[in-house]
């Protein structure tokens, strides 16, 4: 099959006519699939259930400490946990906030905070013309929290050693410019890991803004899909190296390690910036809730019993990522029109099809019973300059489902791309 882009119009015609009757046949058999949003599958969690009978009975509720787990206390969460994300995280266990089950909510309270007290200096909500800088493609939910609080989101380009530094650096030097969202291993949607010149040019950031912060999302770091993973450089060890320690502010949860709706997400960060967060938590909360904490530790008494886990993930994981990659490979890669990631580990591929054709692919997915994330939606206000990336996610339907809905997404590529051929060549 040639190249679409070296085809005649006759040629672009025909080749649309048998795409568009394939579509029309894969549209009757009223597909219901979705591949929008990384969430584990039931075959994921279900790796996690024993946790249930690890508290209790006759098991007890107390840790280490000795804390009764059921009742209050324990601002910044059990000692266990502190262990283990420090381990994780390479960092101290006093450097680690242990909470609730979300780790969004975590870097939503940090702005929050921010927006009314500060990051060491005047509250950010008393400053006008804020700027957030977003790597882009990026996490949509980032967007979202820096948007809702009235910040002007300034994309930043990204390439396979992570945002570009050029340009972050240049950005940086404008006081009203409060922080960057990053996340740094397996990001969403690329898949890329931050070089370590990368990580070393973020630490050595010179920001205007003596407030200014990484928001760093290590929301993959144990999620490797092969025994060979990526690595990633400690932030934190870098920015003091820097002389920056309380320029990052680090975060991570367990919600696609054991359950996204019950799992355990950490904070951590210098000493000055962890006094500061602990200052303002004991006005918002008496303490986390210890009986899940007290399960996931109980569970996982170290590093290495969660990349035991992990590996038991990624066998699950692997043949679902692959079943796109191939039939990525098998139907476009010949065609010219779109590209796309191979990530070692994360949760989404990127693919990019022609400029002004994501939107349609979009569409024609959802009309053959396909769910995508919404074109757009991986760029500051939904809003892709280009209209041609999209991020799928694998994770949560099963193989066969994906194989299916991978069908459908090569047909709408080929579709919509054609569609604009066929036009152009008016």
């Amino acid at each position: 099959m040639s190249n679409y882009y070296n085809m005649s119009k006759a040629e672009l015609e025909s080749e649309f006519s048998a795409v568009r009757s394939e579509y029309e046949k894969l549209r009757s058999l009223h597909l219901s699939l979705d591949m929008s949003r990384g969430k584990p599958g039931f075959d994921n969690m279900d790796l996690s259930e024993k946790m249930f009978d690890l508290v209790g009975n006759d098991t007890g509720f107390k840790n280490i400490s000795g804390i009764d787990c059921r009742n209050y206390g324990g601002l910044d969460g059990l000692a266990e946990l502190k262990n283990l994300f420090a381990e994780i995280l390479e960092l101290e266990p006093d450097q680690i906030i242990v909470g609730g089950n979300s780790s969004l909510n975590m870097m939503f309270d940090t702005i929050a905070q921010a927006m009314t007290h500060g990051m060491g200096g005047e509250p950010w909500g008393r400053q006008e013309g804020l700027k957030f800088l977003c790597p882009v493609p990026g996490y949509d939910r980032h967007f979202a929290i820096t948007e809702y609080f009235g910040f002007e989101l300034i994309p930043v380009p990204t390439n396979e050693n992570g945002p570009d530094m050029d340009i972050v650096e240049e950005l940086v030097k404008d006081e009203k410019v409060k922080g960057i969202w990053c996340v740094p291993k397996y990001s969403n949607p690329e898949g890329i890991t931050y070089s370590d010149e990368t990580v070393r040019r973020m630490a050595r950031l010179k920001p205007a803004a003596g407030d200014f912060r990484i928001f760093w999302d290590n929301a993959y770091v144990v999620h490797d899909l092969y025994d060979e993973g990526d690595k990633l450089l400690n932030i934190y060890t870098e920015c003091v190296k820097a002389g920056n320690p309380d320029l990052p502010i680090i975060f991570t949860s367990t919600s696609k390690i054991t359950f996204p709706g019950a799992g355990v997400a950490a904070q951590a960060a210098s000493p000055n910036n962890v006094s500061l967060l602990k200052g303002r938590m004991k006005f918002q909360t008496i303490g986390p809730d210890k009986l899940n904490q007290l399960r996931h530790a109980r569970m996982f008494r170290n590093a290495a019993d969660v990349r035991a886990h992990m590996k038991k993930h990624a066998e699950i994981l692997r043949p679902k990522f692959d079943a796109v990659l191939n039939e990525l490979e098998t139907k476009l890669a010949h065609t010219g029109i779109a590209r796309w990631t191979t990530p070692k580990g994360g949760y989404f591929i990127s693919l990019y099809v022609p400029n002004g054709c994501a939107s349609r692919v979009e569409q024609l997915c959802a009309n053959a019973g396909m769910i995508l994330t919404p074109a757009g939606a991986t760029y500051p206000y939904g809003n892709d300059p280009d209209d041609s990336n999209l991020r799928i996610a694998p994770s949560y339907p099963s193989v066969g489902e994906i194989a299916k809905a991978s069908q459908v997404l090569c047909v709408a590529v080929k579709y919509a791309a054609l569609e604009m051929l066929i036009a152009n060549n008016a």
